[in-house]
């Protein structure tokens, strides 16, 4: 497969934004290259911008414009109001679901066709055959998955059964039943203020040297730094990777689909790089997808 016949896919919003700016923002999403884009919290369900409903409208629209649409579920299910509000996403009857634990699966299993997200920790090829019995049309690599990793399971991948790799943004390293946004301004989690929505790209956690190490989005741990695979769209295609993933960023995810976009066309790498490089929220790394600590830079490219 060329990296031209690899799809687009624009991840779901990690972080909390005003209602007026995630609308403004799925109708720039609906005019741009992306192929798919995931909708709908996946990391707190006390973020309520928008309801169900709002996201619906938002698939509509997207789904008009020709985007695939995936309603993303949410990755730590606590409470019974957090499960009522997966089986309702399971229930919605018009669009794809990713299964973000093994909860998800059980509300889709051989019932509604669904995405294997990234969370679910797929490593060997029994549990990819599994889901791919269970219902799953597509599953993501798990983030700290190299490239010769995926080479052994996507050897013996169920036909028929897409491969979707992140490949860009800071990424979703952990979750937690606490929220570290508001134990950063010494308030209990069921009385944060949704002091989220004050940081739209998440709250950056520097060394005593001062140095980025993480960022803090209430539940969810995310790195400080921007993994980028924009120069690798040739060896996944070639692979067998068919779809690369992008995390919406506050600013300029627009210009990062349209970098991807004129890469897997086959523009040089060095030249997406420098098309990205305004839109870098800190420094480029790799690692993982070479086998190594996720924060190298293994391939050099510093964008």
């Amino acid at each position: 497969m060329s990296a031209a016949m690899l799809k687009l896919a624009l991840g779901p919003i990690l972080t909390y934004w005003p209602r007026d700016e995630v609308f403004a923002f799925y109708q720039m999403v609906a005019d741009s290259a992306a192929d798919i884009v995931y909708l709908g919290e996946t990391v707190c369900s006390r973020r309520h911008e928008l309801r169900l409903s709002d996201w619906l409208d938002v698939a509509d629209l997207l789904a008009a414009s020709g985007k695939q649409v995936v309603l993303s579920s949410q990755t730590l299910i606590e409470s019974g109001s957090e499960l009522a509000a997966l089986r309702k996403i399971a229930d919605n009857g018009r669009y794809l679901v990713e299964a973000n634990d093994m909860g998800a699966v059980s509300c889709l299993q051989n019932r509604v066709p669904f995405v294997a997200g990234p969370h679910l920790n797929v490593y060997n090829g029994p549990i990819l055959a599994l889901l791919a019995g269970l219902g799953a049309r597509r599953w993501v690599m798990p983030l700290e998955m190299g490239r010769d990793a995926l080479a052994a399971l996507l050897a013996t991948r169920p036909a028929g059964l897409e491969t979707e790799v992140f490949g860009f943004g800071r990424m979703p390293l952990a979750f937690s039943a606490r929220c570290f946004t508001a134990r950063n301004r010494n308030l209990p989690k069921d009385d944060c203020r949704f002091s989220c929505i004050e940081h739209p790209d998440g709250l950056l956690l520097r060394t005593r040297d001062a140095q980025p190490f993480l960022v803090l989005n209430g539940t969810q741990t995310q790195s400080a730094l921007v993994y980028n695979l924009v120069g690798e769209l040739a060896d996944m295609a070639a692979r067998g990777v068919d779809v690369v993933r992008i995390s919406p960023q506050w600013r300029g995810s627009g210009e990062v689909l349209a970098a991807f976009d004129q890469a897997r066309r086959g523009a040089a790498a060095a030249d997406a790089q420098r098309q990205l490089a305004p839109w870098l929220q800190a420094d480029a790394c790799d690692g993982y997808w070479f086998g190594q600590p996720g924060m190298h830079s293994a391939s050099g490219a510093q964008a």
